[in-house]
C-alpha cells in the first residue's frame, strides 16, 4: 500500500479516517494542497509530529485572532510560467491572471504580518514571500479586464484614439451619403458588415450610389454598399490597426519576459501558498470540531480526558475519560448493546491516530503516545464476493493484526469472539488476547463473554471497563467506568422493550434451565434487579393486556388474486350434442366443445366451428332428444380424414400420421 493511500486502508476506513480527510479537504483551497490531505498518513518521527502539530496550534490561532487567510487557488499559474519560460508570449488575460495572484501575495504577507504580534513562528513565513510589487504594479497598468489597457504606452494611446477618429469620419462619410440620397435608401441607419461602414441601398437605386457593394439582404431588395469616401478612409484604418497590434504584442511580450525572469520566486510563492493553505486546512478543521493539542510521549501512555469523536456534534457527545499505559496494556470493555462500546474505542483509536498525523484532537486535555501501527477489527466484515462470513472475515482480520501487533502498536477490536459458537468463540478470544498481551502492544476489546471478564480480573496488565446504561430510559450513558466490568442486561432491555413474559421466561428457561428468579445467577441481569423481570401473575397480565392490544391491532391483508370460473351450472347447462340457438342472429348450432372457465363455449355451425361467450346462446334441443345413448359425435365434428386415421392408429401405430384438429 502506497503511503498517499493511507486514509483507505482497512483499519482508516474502520475508524472512519477517511471522512475527516474528505471534511479537511474540503477547508483547502490550492489543489497542491488537497492533494497533500489526501496522502496524509502518520508520521513516525516524534519530532516532526510534534511540529506539525505546532503548525496547527498556530494557524488556529491566526483563525481566531485574524480571520480566515486571504489565499487564492494557483491552478494554471505554474504552466503560464513554463511557457513564458519558453519565449512564448502570453496573452493579456493571462498576464492579468498573474497580476491577481501576485496581489494575493502581497494581501498573505499583510495578514501574516498581522500574526507576528502573538508571538509565534508561523507568520514568518511572510519573509518568504514576494509580491514582485514592481512588477505587480506595471501589471496592473497596463493590463486590465483582459486587454493591454490604452494608457500602457503613449504610442498605444495614440493610435486608438486614431482609430476611433477614424471610425467616426467612415460613419460620418456614410450618414451624409444617406442625407443626400433619402429617396434610394431602404433604412435611415448605416450599419456595418465584414468591419466595413455601409449604407442600405434599394436595389434599383444600385448605380445612383458611388461605391461597393459589400452584402445584400436575404430578399435581394436591399444592397449594403460602402461609399467610395468611407472606403479610403477603411484603409487608413486598417493600417492603424496593424500598427495598434505590433503595440499590444510588443507590450506583453516586454511583460512576459519580465515574470520569466521573475519565474523562480513565482513558484517559491506557489509553493509557500499551497504549503500554507494545507497548514490552514488543519487549523479549520481544528475549529470545526474544537479540537486541542495533545501532549506527544514515547512511553508507552494514552490519557484522554474528555475526549469524543469528532465526527460527532460536540453538544450531544458524552465525554469519555480513557487511560491506558503504565503497566496497564489492555482494556476489555463490556456492557450492554448499544451501549457506546463500539464508539468508545473508535475515539480512543481515532484521536491517536488524529494526533499522530499532526492534526488536533478532539478532547479537553490528551496525552497521545507514538504507535508504528494503529490495527483494527471493527464491524461485522462480511464479504460476499470473497465468500467470507462475519466470522471468518473477523478470524482473518485478527491473523494479520497478530502478524504485524508489536511493541509500539495499538490494536482495537470490536465484539471479540462474535460470530460462531458462544463456548468456542469465547475460547478464540481468550487466546487472541493471551497472544496481544504476549506481543507487548496496547489493546482495547469490547465483548460480552463473562469468561473474558473473569480472565481480565485474574490476568496481570489487563483491565476490565464498562460502559454505563440507564435503565428507565433504556438509553446507553455512553460513559466509561475502567476497572468494572459490566453486563449486556440482556433480559432486562427485552422485557422494557415489550417482549412477553412467556417468551422471557423460555428464555431463562434455555439460559439457564430454570424459571424461578432466585435460580438464576447475578451475573444475568448484572446492574438490573432480579424483581424487576416480573416473573408471576403481574407479568401474566401483562401477556394478557398484550393478545388483547394483537387482537385491536389493524393489519394489513393481503389480496389474493380471484380465480375466474365459469359460472355454477354452465359446464352442465350444455353438453356436447345440445343443439343451440345463437342470438341475435338466431342461427342453429351444436355444441362442440361445452363451456370452458372463462364461459366461452364452441360451435359447429354448417360451414366452420367458431367460440362464442355462453350469455349468446339459448338451448334449443337437448343431445338426448337428438342422438341415441353413446352416440359417436366425431361423425358430426370430424373430417372423414381424420377419422380414417383415428381408426388405423387405434389398431396399430402408422409413422408420421397426424391427426389435425381445426
Amino acid at each position: 500500500m502506497k503511503e498517499h493511500d493511507f486514509y483507505e486502508t482497512p483499519s482508516a476506513r474502520m475508524l472512519e479516517f477517511d471522512q475527516i480527510i474528505d471534511r479537511m479537504e474540503e477547508f483547502a483551497l490550492t489543489k497542491k494542497a488537497k492533494e497533500k490531505i489526501r496522502k496524509l498518513s502518520p508520521y513516525l518521527s516524534e519530532t516532526e509530529v510534534k511540529a506539525k502539530l505546532k503548525n496547527t496550534t498556530e494557524a488556529r490561532i491566526m483563525l481566531e485572532k485574524c480571520g480566515a487567510p486571504p489565499i487564492t487557488a494557483l491552478e494554471g499559474i505554474a504552466e503560464l510560467m513554463e511557457t513564458a519560460q519558453k519565449g512564448d508570449c502570453l496573452s493579456a488575460a493571462q498576464l492579468e491572471k498573474i497580476a491577481v495572484t501576485l496581489t494575493a501575495v502581497k494581501r498573505l504577507k499583510d495578514y501574516l504580518s498581522r500574526g507576528k504580534a502573538f508571538g509565534i513562528s508561523l507568520p514568518y513565513y511572510e519573509e518568504n514571500l514576494d509580491s514582485l510589487e514592481e512588477i505587480r504594479e506595471e501589471l496592473n497598468r497596463k493590463v486590465r479586464s483582459g486587454r493591454v489597457d490604452d494608457y500602457a504606452s503613449r504610442e498605444l494611446k495614440s493610435l486608438r484614439e486614431g482609430i476611433e477618429r477614424t471610425e467616426a469620419k467612415m460613419r460620418e462619410k456614410a450618414d451624409a451619403v444617406m442625407r443626400s440620397n433619402r429617396e434610394c435608401m431602404s433604412d435611415s441607419f448605416s450599419t456595418m458588415r465584414n468591419g466595413r461602414v455601409c449604407v442600405p441601398v434599394k436595389k434599383e437605386y444600385k448605380f445612383r450610389i458611388g461605391g461597393s457593394v459589400i452584402d445584400k439582404s436575404s430578399t435581394g431588395n436591399t444592397l449594403f454598399m460602402e461609399p467610395t469616401a468611407a472606403g479610403r478612409l477603411y484603409e487608413e484604418l486598417q493600417e492603424m490597426k496593424i500598427d495598434e497590434e505590433n503595440e499590444e504584442r510588443r507590450i506583453l511580450y516586454e511583460l512576459t519576459v519580465l515574470l520569466s525572469d521573475k519565474a523562480q520566486t513565482i513558484a517559491e510563492n506557489s509553493r509557500i501558498i499551497e504549503k500554507l493553505d494545507f497548514i490552514f486546512a488543519k487549523g479549520k478543521l481544528s475549529v470545526d470540531y474544537d479540537g486541542t493539542e495533545p501532549a506527544i510521549n514515547t512511553e508507552r501512555y494514552v490519557r484522554l480526558k474528555d475526549g469524543r469523536h469528532p465526527l460527532m456534534e460536540k453538544s450531544s457527545a458524552v465525554p469519555l475519560q480513557f487511560e491506558i499505559g503504565k503497566g496497564i496494556n489492555g482494556v476489555i470493555i463490556t456492557g450492554p448493546n448499544t451501549g457506546g462500546k463500539t464508539v468508545a474505542i473508535k475515539t480512543v483509536a481515532l484521536n491517536c491516530l488524529l494526533a499522530q498525523c499532526g492534526l488536533h484532537v478532539a478532547a479537553e486535555q490528551a496525552d497521545i503516545c507514538m504507535n508504528n501501527l494503529i490495527l483494527c477489527d471493527i464491524g461485522d466484515g462480511q464479504n460476499l464476493a470473497e465468500n467470507l462470513s462475519t466470522f471468518s472475515a473477523h478470524i482473518t482480520n485478527v491473523l494479520r493484526i497478530l502478524d504485524q501487533a508489536g511493541q509500539e502498536s495499538l490494536v482495537i477490536l470490536d465484539e471479540l469472539g462474535s460470530g460462531t459458537d458462544p463456548a468456542e468463540g469465547m475460547g478464540i478470544a481468550v487466546a487472541i488476547l493471551k497472544e496481544l498481551k504476549r506481543s507487548g502492544a496496547l489493546y482495547l476489546a469490547t465483548t460480552h463473554y463473562p469468561e473474558i471478564k473473569e480472565y481480565a480480573r485474574q490476568e496481570e496488565g489487563v483491565v476490565n471497563a464498562r460502559m454505563t446504561f440507564d435503565k428507565e430510559s433504556l438509553k446507553p450513558l455512553y460513559q466509561m467506568v475502567i476497572g468494572e466490568a459490566g453486563e449486556s442486561c440482556a433480559f432486562y432491555i427485552a422485557r422494557r422493550l415489550g417482549m412477553p413474559g412467556h417468551m422471557l421466561r423460555e428464555a431463562h428457561r434455555a439460559a439457564y434451565g430454570k424459571i424461578c428468579c432466585e435460580s438464576m445467577p447475578a451475573s444475568s441481569f448484572g446492574e438490573c434487579r432480579e424483581d424487576d423481570l416480573l416473573f408471576g401473575e403481574e407479568e401474566e397480565e401483562l401477556d394478557e393486556n398484550r393478545k388483547n392490544t394483537e387482537l385491536q391491532r389493524k393489519s394489513p391483508r393481503i389480496q389474493k388474486q380471484k380465480k375466474k370460473t365459469a359460472s355454477p351450472g354452465l359446464s352442465e347447462k350444455f353438453r356436447r350434442g345440445d343443439s343451440v340457438m345463437i342470438y341475435p342472429d338466431k342461427k342453429i348450432g351444436i355444441v362442440c366443445e361445452p363451456v370452458n372457465e372463462k364461459g366461452v363455449l364452441r360451435l359447429q355451425l354448417p360451414d366452420k366451428k367458431i367460440y362464442i361467450n355462453h350469455k349468446r346462446v339459448k338451448l334449443h334441443v337437448p343431445a338426448d332428444e337428438l342422438y341415441p345413448e353413446n352416440y359417436d359425435f366425431s361423425i358430426i365434428f370430424d373430417t372423414v380424414e381424420n377419422r380414417k386415421a383415428r381408426h388405423q392408429m387405434e389398431r396399430k401405430h402408422v409413422e408420421g400420421m397426424l391427426i389435425r384438429n381445426e
